[in-house]
């Protein structure tokens, strides 16, 4: 397992408008060896709240944030989930598709063995439990990038659960001293990973590339134990080094080979958790940390100027700066959720024993 990195993460100096407050608690486990008085421009990384650092008026409350990740990593693997095609970045377009990519009548699937390995050691590497029986469900949706109008998963038994990820982090106003941080893990599950569209604008067509179609990933879901977005970068990174030291994957941001899903909400302590938007999509550690601490900022301003928080899922443009809304977000009935457990079944017992039947 690689070392802790350690990373900056002085919420004074990259949130203008927040800080942790010691006096608030939020139901999480604490950092330890690290105390202040709260003064401005000093951080407090203990896992609280993230709350706002202006004086508080009379009448006015202050913020919590919340903030949960889902980490798709591509699994280093030389062919794809469920067919024989290669895996390689930057091939020509739709020359590494298999009938069963291309989702053609008749087809069935054959699940990669190495996937199933990967999965099983990031799990131990993450301190989670290894479920001896695992299931795929296929969740329904469409886009033009998806032939066959769902994508295999696991939402109901995934390969593991109940993980940890420790992570380091520099406080203080100097940035001088070094604490440990943890953040649960809920599951770590495979599934298929889509297509990709390619918009022309010019031409105001959208091309299709199926090579990505069908390709394993790793779904790393992280509960909801960070508020701010150097802390959720820097909890990546960590998972990333882990990914490389392992080899399960090359966790290579810039061709896309881990990408992150940020679901963020604020409400005011002690009062149930607010509604949350998700941010899709984004692969750059330091665009992670700048599209949550936007987010945040927004919705407390739009909170406090009487408007409401949709649910919906949004996009970060990296150019303005800011995230853009994309579409409603879908609820768990538009999915409509089928259990695969007469075609896709697998077991692990006592000496990693592995099964595979139709």
């Amino acid at each position: 397992m690689a070392a802790p990195m350690l990373r900056g993460c002085c919420l004074g100096r990259c949130w203008a408008l927040a800080c942790i407050d010691s006096s608030s608690r939020h139901g999480r486990g604490a950092a330890t060896g690290f105390t202040s008085s709260g003064k401005r421009g000093q951080s407090f990384v203990a896992q609280q709240p993230l709350l706002t650092a202006q004086k508080s008026r009379k009448g006015e409350h202050k913020w919590a944030a919340v903030v949960g990740l889902e980490i798709h990593a591509q699994i280093a693997s030389n062919s794809k989930l469920f067919s024989g095609s290669q895996v390689h970045f930057a091939a020509p377009p739709n020359s590494l598709v298999s009938f069963f990519d291309a989702s053609l009548p008749g087809t069935l699937p054959v699940l990669n063995r190495r996937c199933v390995e990967a999965a099983v050691m990031t799990g131990l590497a993450l301190n989670c439990h290894i479920n001896k029986k695992s299931l795929f469900d296929r969740k329904h949706y469409f886009y033009a990038d998806l032939p066959a109008g769902y994508q295999i998963t696991q939402q109901r038994l995934p390969i593991a659960v109940n993980g940890s990820l420790a992570y380091s982090v520099c406080v203080g106003k100097k940035w001088r001293q070094v604490i440990t941080k943890t953040v649960r893990i809920k599951q770590i599950q495979l599934e298929q990973d889509s297509g990709k569209s390619l918009h022309d604008e010019l031409r105001s067509q959208t091309l299709i590339d199926l090579n990505r179609a069908g390709v394993g990933l790793l779904e790393v879901v992280l509960e909801p134990d960070m508020s701010c977005g150097e802390e959720a970068a820097t909890a990546v990174r960590e998972l990333q080094l882990i990914l490389q030291a392992l080899g399960t994957s090359q966790a290579n941001m810039a061709e896309g080979q881990l990408r992150v899903d940020a679901n963020i909400s604020v409400h005011h302590p002690g009062e149930p958790l607010g509604v949350r938007t998700e941010v899709k999509n984004l692969n750059s550690a330091r665009f992670l940390a700048r599209a949550i601490d936007y987010e945040i900022q927004r919705q407390i301003n739009e909170l406090e100027n009487g408007c409401e928080i949709l649910n919906e899922t949004r996009s970060f443009d990296y150019k303005l700066g800011c995230t853009v809304p994309m579409r409603d977000k879908e609820g768990k009935q538009d999915y409509r959720w089928l259990l695969l457990l007469s075609k896709y079944h697998y077991m692990f017992g006592a000496g990693a024993y592995f099964k595979y039947t139709r």
